[in-house]
């Protein structure tokens, strides 16, 4: 924490006492090496805070071509245009009502240190992350935020932003004012026809040494009676990154209106959380983040089974996620054939490291930031054209935050644990090197496609003709790569696997059929009612 005997360095870096002669004869006036800004706590907050404070400084005509109206209310990080905004950070201990301290914006910078900036008018603001979960969820509710105050830069003068707004918690069953009706009214039925789940898990608890909660939500199917002798099958789905128990109401309002119209089969859905302070933990058991794995299929399913008029058998159990939550329900599937009945498994994360979003992590002298020809791996792609690089993502996150960012979120998943009892990085975030010895550890226990070649004879049986991958020709991460591999190392095995690479399709649309925005899932849902129920003469309804 810098407080405000700090301006006082700036003065030396601006060279003031060293020569205060020269910088007299000097036609304008000299401006600090580093760059600083002052952060006051409003008077008006109640009581001491501590977070991760963080700067954001976009140029300004660029932010305002940006806004609807041309008035810029927030000044954000965006990972798809990650170098039109500046950040800088710092962690605070503790700062009181009315108090001020001195930021320097040169000591943990993207993309570079401010004082570099071009010369030109900023939009600036702070915002200071109380729950240190920027990097997972954004801004969100309990930060608090300044203004938004237009800055020219290089100035000699040290700009003061105060931290004045408490960002508001969010409704979880709300929906933008642009929804439809018919998704309105859908949810509010949703709402009325799910179930929170919040179960306290014995294994995680003994992992931990604290209360660890499976959550969820569950959405019964109409007509449900729990008094009724009828079953239903199950879907297990879970979010990608970014997702929490709170963000899932479009997606049950979705569902509930399939049911109810008869476009989608009658099936109990569990809406998994898998999200953690480390970024989601993928249903993996890992020696960071816990036995979650295990938690889930030793400790919940039989709790939720017990519950529910649920089928209770894997062949009437089946997994859905898309992205991270793509890869959480690949790796279930696989690490738990006898349990699940498939796994319809959309733009997964990496299932082959051969291709991690592009690099081979394999290679000699792999590295995740630059090719071998020395060209830079692209990360983030719209249609061809590249928005993002892999270091550029991976730098972003690093001063956003240590953990919860997506890269950050692999290790804490993947990697061993190491002597400081954090995870193991898999690369050097100065150079992109990757670490081999942490990249062996990763394939021995993690790397899916390693893990089905090697072990196919014994999970065969239990596993053959349960896995449907589908991924975006276009995805917008590179996630077609890995799903190739995955499927050539299938087809080696004469294994019986659905894969599909719909042309075009991003990462962000791949659900998109005709004028529907999430038509792929009424299909999937069909594919796995057609395994539990292969008798049925239900059909989707056309109205």
């Amino acid at each position: 924490m810098r407080h405000r005997p700090f301006v006082l360095t700036a003065l030396l870096a601006a060279g003031v006492l060293a020569g205060i002669g020269a910088w007299a004869r000097q036609d304008v006036q000299s401006v600090p090496t580093h760059r600083f800004f002052h952060v006051r706590l409003g008077a008006d907050e109640t009581q001491p805070v501590s977070g991760r404070l963080l700067l954001f400084a976009k140029d300004a005509a660029t932010a305002k071509a940006d806004s609807k109206d041309g008035t810029v209310s927030e000044v954000d990080a965006n990972p798809f245009h990650a170098s039109q905004t500046a950040i800088a950070a710092e962690d605070i201990d503790r700062l009181v009502p009315g108090q001020t301290i001195d930021i320097d914006a040169d000591r943990v910078a993207f993309p570079d240190a401010w004082s570099k900036l071009p010369s030109g008018d900023y939009v600036v603001q702070a915002v200071l992350d109380v729950h240190h979960d920027y990097n997972y969820l954004g801004r969100a509710g309990g930060d608090i935020e300044s203004g938004v105050a237009t800055v020219h830069l290089p100035t000699a003068d040290i700009p003061t932003l105060t931290l004045d707004k408490t960002a508001p918690s969010e409704d979880p069953w709300s929906m933008p004012d642009s929804a439809p009706e018919a998704l309105r009214k859908a949810t509010v039925e949703a709402r009325a026809h799910s179930q929170l789940v919040d179960f306290v898990s014995p294994s995680l608890t003994a992992f931990w040494g604290r209360p660890i909660h499976l959550l969820g939500r569950v959405l019964l199917p109409p007509g449900y009676d729990a008094a009724s002798s009828q079953r239903y099958p199950t879907v297990y789905y879970t979010h990608g990154f970014g997702g929490n128990n709170d963000r899932f109401a479009g997606v049950m309002a979705y569902v509930e209106a399939g049911m109810a119209s008869g476009k989608m089969p009658p099936m109990i859905w569990v809406f998994l959380d898998e999200s953690s302070a480390t970024g989601t933990h993928e249903f993996a058991d890992s020696v960071n983040n816990g036995p979650w794995g295990q938690a889930l299929t030793t400790e919940l399913i039989p709790y939720l089974e017990s519950h529910y008029k649920m089928d209770g058998d894997a062949k009437g159990r089946f997994l859905n996620g898309h992205s991270s939550g793509g890869w959480a329900t690949l790796w279930l599937q696989t690490r738990y054939p006898k349990i699940f009945g498939g796994t319809w498994s959309t733009s997964p994360d990496p299932s082959d490291f051969h291709d991690f979003t592009g690099p081979d992590l394999y290679a000699p002298h792999a590295n995740v930031y630059h090719k071998p020809d020395g060209t830079p791996w692209p990360l983030v792609r719209d249609h061809g054209k590249v928005l993002g690089t892999f270091e550029q993502f991976a730098k972003m996150e690093r001063v956003l935050g240590p953990y919860g960012g997506q890269m950050a979120s692999f290790e804490w998943v993947f990697s061993p644990r190491g002597k400081d009892g954090r995870p193991e990085p898999m690369f050097n975030r100065d150079t992109g090197e990757v670490d081999p010895t942490v990249v062996a550890y990763w394939r021995d226990h993690y790397d899916i496609a390693y893990r089905l070649q090697n072990n196919w004879p014994a999970l065969k049986p239990d596993l053959d003709g349960k896995i449907h991958l589908f991924v975006g020709t276009a995805d917008t991460f590179y996630l077609d790569g890995a799903a190739h591999r995955l499927q050539a190392v299938l087809d080696e095995l004469k294994a019986h696997s659905e894969f599909r690479f719909i042309p075009g399709r991003t990462h962000f649309d791949l659900y998109k059929e005709g004028d529907d925005r999430h038509g792929l899932l009424k299909d999937i849902s069909w594919a796995m009612y057609a395994v539990a129920r292969p008798d049925s003469k239900l059909k989707p309804s056309l109205n």
